[in-house]
């Protein structure tokens, strides 16, 4: 299968650098997936499940929220917030995450600010959660 070039970085790091198969990931319109040869093509990224399959096909799942996916030229490049390997996720710290998000969600009027900012570091945990089951 053709590859294309494929960057993945956060705040902290560079994920990944290298040729890839493709990558889907969730915007906040739905999950996109990236071929070689896609057009140029800019989205900001949801909260969830990606996964990237490498030039030798094999594929690796991780939890990703926030930031933007571009494509350019031919070269695809993912600049999230987080971006998580399934391997390097704490599974009992992401329980844990999800369960003071929910309890702390029942104290919270929705149109209260704080409610948003809960809400994502729930979707955050859930979104480990799935990758890493």
């Amino acid at each position: 299968m053709a590859t294309f070039h494929l960057q993945i970085v956060t705040p902290d790091r560079m994920v990944y650098d290298g040729d890839a198969e493709k990558i889907i990931v969730r915007t906040v319109g739905g999950d996109v997936c990236i071929l070689a040869r896609h057009i140029d093509y800019a989205a900001p990224l949801g909260i969830g499940e990606a996964r990237v399959t490498d030039a030798e096909g094999n594929t690796r799942i991780a939890a990703c929220s926030g930031g933007m996916l571009g494509v350019s030229d031919g070269e695809a490049r993912v600049m999230a917030t987080t971006f998580e390997w399934a391997e390097d996720i704490d599974l009992d710290r992401a329980q844990k995450a999800q369960q003071a998000a929910k309890a702390r969600l029942e104290n919270l009027e929705r149109d209260d600010r704080e409610y948003a900012i809960v809400e994502a570091k729930l979707k955050r945990a859930i979104a480990r959660i799935g990758v890493k089951d």
